[in-house]
């Protein structure tokens, strides 16, 4: 093919006997951009990996540019034109925008000092060709996660970027900013013929940007071909081996019965005002809004994670002061964080110290001392009840797949029987199959009498979910919606700004 950049075949790699990749075929076409999807543990890092030199394959043929390259270092890779954009931009939050810009090429020549003014210029040369303004003199952890990805792009074409693979880029980004993202990334491919390689598990919008989508499963290549030859039914299907159609939670209260958890003229640092809502046992309802409009506020208060200045919560009908997560948990209030790897997890722990760090008391024998057995049991149950999949609950938890660590964080949580969950994005970064089985779990829970709260900007799976849905803005909630009255579509146009 004349127009491939990238070509890989029969690329094949294994880790300590366990096989990531079986003969994987990949085409990178020039100026085109490619969409790489598959569920956690398909092998899609393991294959960027491979692309970046990171990893070095087992078998298997890297021609790129027309040359057949037998050993690829990272050096190298760069010096082809491949860039990596990893979820966590690979910048420094504690240097400028313009240093973190051009610090690769102030490295490359060998400075022994640097010239600021340099620095600045190429910073803003960079930005310009992006055709994006970003303050440059602002540290990097100041800026929005948007803006990271952009200065992690500009830094990318700074290095004759000629493919950019990004990993998940539009998981924290609200509609606005994925919409500018992509336009970035337009003008880059037309302008300059780049190509992209996006890693994705949102399956719409896998379909609205892809030119060519290629599908692994289990490690081997299941389809490869043109954006027109895919609907999400067929992506689903490659992507897991058999449809999926989930039903939505048909869930009508007892208004006749007393709320669980009931909310009234709740205020709250630094911008909650005046919230008022109800959960019912057994029901789940959603919260959305824009990024900033207090959704994850709302979270927090409840939880007791930031401090409350006026209102009144109840719980089975009983006031209750949450003045800290303490209070929240003993209360029987549960929070599943968005970021479950740095808010809800010890990555380097065992799965089964995850799982009972929040029962460890419970756990002890008559010397006080904690009892193995009882320990072993109850690990024993979440790991089967969850169907969490390892081959060793000691193994650490960072050796899990992402939709299995958000398990184990629901295990941690469950263990300790909550009356109210609280998740917060459950199925963020997540695939498809393991989404499926995350929803299906929440609507247990509901069905055996939990309350749950879910924040999410998937309108999709706040759709599928839950009966009803509390919109919010400017730290208040402006209208809530009855998901079998209303559609997508609606929903998505309420949350444009005015």
């Amino acid at each position: 093919m004349t127009n491939a950049f990238l070509r890989l075949t029969g690329i094949s790699k294994s880790f300590a006997g366990v096989q990531a990749l079986r003969d994987v075929d990949l085409t990178i076409e020039r100026g085109r951009v490619h969409c790489l999807v598959g569920e956690n543990g398909s092998g899609k890092s393991t294959l960027i990996k491979i692309i970046a030199g990171v990893y070095q394959r087992d078998t298997g043929e890297y021609v790129i540019d027309g040359k057949n390259l037998a050993r690829l270092q990272p050096i190298d890779a760069i010096r082809e034109g491949v860039q990596v954009i990893y979820q966590d931009f690979s910048l420094f939050p504690n240097l400028t925008v313009a240093e973190n810009i051009a610090l690769n090429e102030e490295v490359a020549e060998g400075r022994r000092w640097v010239n600021w003014q340099q620095v600045r210029n190429v910073a803003a040369d960079a930005l310009a060709q992006i055709e994006v303004n970003i303050p440059l003199d602002v540290t990097v952890g100041e800026v929005s996660v948007a803006n990271k990805q952009l200065i992690a792009v500009a830094k990318a074409m700074r290095q004759n970027a000629r493919l950019i693979i990004m990993d998940e880029p539009t998981t924290a980004l609200t509609e606005r900013e994925i919409r500018a993202l992509f336009s970035v990334l337009r003008k880059l491919q037309e302008r300059d013929g780049v190509a992209f390689l996006f890693v994705s598990h949102k399956l719409d919008e896998v379909l609205s940007i892809s030119e060519k989508i290629i599908v692994i499963r289990n490690g081997k290549t299941v389809s490869e071909g043109e954006r027109d030859e895919y609907d999400r039914a067929r992506l689903v299907y490659d992507m897991t081996g058999h449809s999926i159609t989930e039903k939505s939670y048909d869930f009508e209260p007892d208004l006749s019965q007393p709320p669980l958890l009931k909310v009234e003229n709740l205020n709250a640092e630094p911008m909650l005002n005046d919230i008022n809502f109800e959960l019912r046992a057994g029901e789940i309802v959603g919260v959305t809004g824009l990024l900033g409009s207090g959704r994850t506020e709302l979270a927090l208060a409840l939880y007791g994670m930031q401090p409350i200045k006026s209102g009144r919560i109840t719980i089975d009908q009983k006031p209750v002061d949450l003045r800290s997560n303490r209070d929240a948990i003993a209360h029987g209030i549960g929070y599943v964080p968005e970021d479950r790897l740095s808010e809800g997890l010890f990555l380097e722990q065992s799965i089964a110290k995850n799982v009972v760090v929040r029962t460890i008391e419970s756990l002890r024998g008559s010397l006080g001392l904690t009892d193995p057995a009882k320990i072993s049991g109850q690990v024993s149950q979440w790991v089967d009840a969850l169907r969490i999949k390892t081959a060793d609950p000691a193994l650490p938890v960072n050796t899990l797949s992402g939709g299995n660590q958000q398990r184990v964080v629901l295990a941690k949580w469950l263990a300790s029987n909550p009356k109210v969950m609280i998740l917060n994005g459950p199925t963020v970064g997540v695939d498809v199959g393991s989404k499926e089985e995350l929803h299906n779990l929440m609507k247990k829970l509901a069905g055996e009498g939990m309350g749950l709260l879910v924040i999410s900007d998937d309108i999709p799976e706040l759709l599928g979910t839950c009966n009803r849905i509390l919109l919010m803005r400017n730290g208040t909630i402006v209208e809530e919606i009855n998901t079998k009255e209303t559609n997508e579509n609606k929903i998505s146009s309420k949350l444009i700004e005015d």
